[in-house]
């Protein structure tokens, strides 16, 4: 008798785990549709997260163009006032100094063009341009201070 209790009590609570465990289809179509709704809310911030990084990135750009645009145009300006300063020069040191100014006048072109037809979208490659952009602007910065410096004596 105890063991047709026991196989009885198992029986009955293998159903019931059976039972439990399994949904109906209408179970199963809401937890897909759960799912579904889950999955397009994580795809939309996903989007949003890349449209505001793509749009920092751009902001970020902007900035950096303007801010070496103003310096290239302030290089410009330093062209100019040298060129004027230099014209008081003894004969040697004019052709010396006209030919450093040439040669300086040509990397701050060289350098406005590049940030000219720099493509903002290349977001892979923006790092690069500008850490090489920032040294190339740092160099050409230095050498305008030399120049000063050397045009004194």
């Amino acid at each position: 008798m105890k063991k047709i209790f026991f196989t009885l009590a198992a029986t009955v609570f293998i159903a019931g785990i059976l039972l439990t465990s399994c949904n109906s289809p209408s179970k199963k179509i809401e937890k897909a549709e759960d799912n579904v709704v889950d999955a397009k809310e994580a795809v939309i911030d996903a989007q949003s997260d890349l449209n505001q990084a793509i749009q920092d990135s751009i902001t970020e750009f902007q900035q950096f163009r303007i801010k070496f645009q103003n310096q290239i145009t302030a290089n410009e300006k330093s062209i100019t006032d040298l060129r004027l300063s230099i014209a008081n020069a003894s004969q040697t040191n004019k052709i010396i100094y006209e030919k450093k100014l040439a040669e300086l006048e040509e990397r701050n072109n060289t350098l406005k063009i590049k940030l000219a037809e720099y493509n903002e979208e290349e977001t892979d490659k923006w790092q690069t341009f500008k850490s090489e952009f920032k040294r190339d602007m740092d160099e050409l910065g230095k050498a305008f201070s030399d120049f000063t410096v050397s045009s004194k004596d």
